[in-house]
């Protein structure tokens, strides 16, 4: 069998046409190396796809034409078969009471020939909010200055903004991926770049208010946190040195004189998140000890094994992989007091995170999902009107086979882990449930391919735990969309995610009107990787990437039409003044249920988070905002803030903050 025959029965969609319109076929080459990465898929001698049921849908599994007639059928729960039967029919027939769950789907036709598979029964649709048009402030953590912090923005900082935010009406915040980083690599500080999706930065912990740090424990403490907050920008390495010899000083107090109640409650917490918890503390010990990439430990450690893991906890080890379960627990602690203080001020939305489309091949869940996560290849895009080079994330992405193979639990451990504290969540480049585009080791991004994704099954598995835990989910829709993708991603309660940035007529750069924007959608005039409207109308953008040689895709005068165009469409809803405010009041008027407003544009920030393209040439994710925490609530224009916002926001405090 050739290589490109057998790509196709992969999925693997090797010629495809970019957003530019151009013809791409994958070299041979590179497609060896995709195919190799790729394990081997699940059979389906019987069934023409995954098992998938949706409640109140009559769609049902579908047996494949040559299946030799009758198939009996049985659904298994653990040790209990839940029912049989036989059925000669192709659309398989089951029990339209099963309660929502993975099942595994037992089958055998007539011939002899059987196949078990999982099979996701699924309610018809995600969490949909109970929140009618709501707001928040969307915020780059690591960016909030404050009088107390240690040269980060932390939690502490995040329920000051919580309260200040509530004040202001606001439904919630919306935060940057608060993903575990590589404690090691404090440049390495992009948060779309993880260790692991499943578990917390340590950064943002607020160490002063864990009951076991003590300042006096630390000399120069003070002084230095002194010094990092006043610093234009963040010292990730100073920050990193500071906080964890602080997180050991805790620690060590904390195991040599224990509370009993919290050592109870870490116990607890250590019983709840067990076996990922412990696998992720041993993963760290073992990474730092080695001091390499998890494919060149000792053979015995390159796999995860729980019962190993026990026996390295008895010895020398032992106090390293509790320290990091430790500090999992105090990240854990408070960024749940920040939830439940959203939910105490009335937020109907809370917290909204982001979650990160792939992780570091060398990092904890590349190395625990070894079968689910291909660590040879890069997510990224074809080239497109945007990046006509294409993009490389460099970061290691979910496959097919390996998802089927282990029930969807890594995609499912994903999204449990972000939805345990928000209200919404979005997914990052959620076209990559359809297909991914994944890019060869060593090889451009051009050269890569698209493989296809159990679309449906995972959509089946976000219904389940988006309605398990309350949780809205916004999918980030941007970029060369399919056909039909959108409007299938809302038949499961998925929101789609609208930039009024690209809200716009191509061939003659209108902005679309607020009847254009959908009910179930969010809303924003920009994002983390896109100008702030400060930066936007001065077209400071536009000048920072000429001066470092990025090509910014627009012209000096195509910017200014769009200036123009964006006037004509203020004024067409009545609005005659242009600040940044008259653009929020436009977005508050549309029909979506949910408007971020960047932080950065209500303080005037010409310089955006991240600009895409660059490395060292700007400093992404390092920025921080001009005023503090303290300033905030009198910088930001009150009065023209609450005129904008005024039929989405909740009742308002006498006092902001």
């Amino acid at each position: 069998m050739d290589l490109f025959t057998k790509a196709a029965e992969l999925g693997i969609q090797t010629e495809f046409f970019d957003g530019q319109g151009h013809r791409h076929v994958t070299p041979p080459a590179a497609l060896q190396i995709i195919l190799d990465a790729m394990p081997a898929g699940a059979d389906h001698p019987l069934l023409e796809h995954i098992a998938v049921i949706r409640d109140g849908d009559r769609m049902r599994p579908r047996l494949r034409a040559d299946v030799a007639e009758p198939v009996a059928w049985k659904i298994v729960a653990g040790d209990a078969t839940l029912a049989s039967g036989t059925t000669s029919d192709r659309n398989l027939d089951l029990p339209a009471d099963l309660p929502t769950g993975s099942y595994l789907l037992q089958l055998a036709d007539a011939a002899g020939h059987t196949e078990d598979t999982s099979l996701l029964v699924a309610p018809a649709a995600a969490y949909r909010g109970d929140f009618r048009r709501s707001w928040i402030v969307a915020v780059q953590l690591y960016g909030l200055r404050s009088a107390r912090n240690w040269g980060i923005g932390d939690f502490t900082d995040l329920a000051r903004l919580i309260d200040i935010a509530a004040g202001l009406g606001a439904g919630g915040i919306g935060l940057n991926p608060l993903h575990a980083l590589f404690d090691d690599r404090p440049g390495d500080c992009s948060p779309y770049s993880p260790n692991s999706r499943l578990f917390l930065n340590p950064l943002y912990i607020d160490v002063a208010q864990l009951p076991e740090f003590e300042l006096a424990d630390l000399p120069g403490a003070e002084q230095a946190a002194a010094l990092l907050r006043d610093a234009e920008l963040i010292d990730y390495h100073a920050v990193a040195d500071l906080k964890w010899r602080a997180l050991r000083s805790a620690y060590e107090r904390f195991r040599t004189a224990p509370d009993p109640s919290r050592r109870a409650a870490f116990e607890a917490f250590r019983r709840e998140r067990a076996p990922l918890l412990t696998r992720f503390a041993c993963f760290e010990a073992l990474r730092h000890k080695f001091a390499k990439p998890w494919w060149e430990w000792p053979t015995e450690w390159q796999q995860p094994d729980d019962a190993r893991f026990e026996q390295l906890r008895e010895g020398p080890d032992g106090a390293e992989i509790e320290f990091v379960e430790y500090v999992q627990w105090c990240a854990d602690d408070q960024l749940r007091a920040c939830r439940d203080l959203a939910a105490s001020r009335g937020m109907d939305v809370g917290l909204y995170l982001d979650v990160a489309v792939g992780v570091q091949s060398d990092g904890f869940d590349a190395w625990n999902e070894q079968l689910a996560i291909s660590r040879h290849l890069s997510v990224g895009a074809p080239p497109d009107q945007l990046n006509s080079a294409g993009q490389n994330w460099g970061l290691a992405g979910f496959n097919a086979a390996g998802l089927e193979l282990t029930g969807f639990a890594p995609f499912r451990d994903m999204l449990r882990a972000a939805m345990r504290y928000a209200g919404a969540i979005r997914l990052d480049h959620v076209l990559g449930l359809n297909r991914l585009y994944l890019v060869p080791h060593g090889y451009a991004a051009n050269s890569g391919v698209y493989v296809t994704m159990p679309f449906d099954a995972l959509l089946a598995v976000t219904a389940q735990e988006s309605v398990a835990n309350h949780c809205v989910v916004i999918g980030e829709d941007l970029g060369t969309v399919p056909e039909g993708f959108r409007e299938h991603l809302a038949s499961w309660g998925i929101w789609s995610y609208r930039v009024m940035m690209f809200e716009r007529d191509y061939h003659q750069g209108w902005f679309y009107g607020i009847d254009h924007y959908l009910p179930e959608a969010l809303v924003t005039f920009n994002t983390h990787d896109l100008a702030t409207y400060s930066g936007w109308r001065s077209s400071a953008d536009l000048q920072f990437k000429r001066s470092v040689g990025v090509d910014p895709g627009e012209s000096d005068d195509a910017r200014r039409h769009a200036l123009t165009m964006l006037g004509d469409a203020l004024r067409h809803q009545g609005i005659q003044h242009e600040d940044i405010y008259a653009v929020l009041t436009f977005l508050a008027r549309t029909p979506s249920r949910l408007l971020a407003i960047s932080l950065e544009d209500l303080l005037g920030v010409i310089d955006q988070p991240n600009v895409p393209g660059t490395v060292f040439e700007h400093p992404n994710w390092r920025r921080r905002l001009p005023s503090g925490l303290e300033e905030i609530a009198s910088v930001i224009n009150r009065q023209a803030l609450l005129a904008a916002t005024e039929d989405r926001r909740h009742a308002v405090s006498a006092v902001a903050g």
